[in-house]
């Protein structure tokens, strides 16, 4: 009996408004775009991408991961700001990590040996204390065993 089963990751637009005091006035804020659909099998790695529009620096920003099953509310994962800063939430298993690169103005949410458990939507976020905004991304994990 073969044990594998396979994951598509799909993003879509959800209006996930998280906005606790939008700032009057503002005419520009960080926009966190994720990647579109892949398809990994049960224990691989996977790296979710969550990239800061250009004008701003992610290095700059504490990163925040969320994971919402079917039904379910959303699930704190990780935080990253540098690498002295930066935690998993209660509970969640070490294979979930955060891999920074600056350079590409990008954080990467590893999820090693990714299990059918770990199917949901992934979100990311930033929150700026300079506007009192929470600025979020939004991938939607679905993961459908492959035929």
């Amino acid at each position: 009996m073969e044990n594998m089963a396979g994951f598509l990751f799909t993003s879509r637009a959800l209006a996930l408004l998280m906005f606790l005091n939008w700032p009057s006035g503002s005419s520009s804020q960080p926009v966190l775009t994720q990647q579109p659909s892949a398809s990994f099998s049960s224990g691989e790695n996977v790296h979710l991408t969550c990239v800061m529009s250009s004008g701003y620096r992610i290095s700059d920003h504490r990163v925040h991961w969320y994971q919402q099953t079917s039904g379910g509310v959303p699930r704190f994962l990780y935080h990253y700001y540098i690498s002295s800063d930066q935690g998993r939430g209660s509970g969640v298993p070490e294979r979930f990590s955060v891999s920074p690169d600056a350079s590409n103005n990008l954080r990467k949410l590893v999820i090693t040996g990714v299990q059918p458990v770990d199917e949901g939507d992934y979100y990311c976020g930033t929150w700026d204390s300079n506007s009192s905004v929470y600025h979020g991304g939004n991938f939607e994990g679905e993961m459908s065993r492959k035929a």
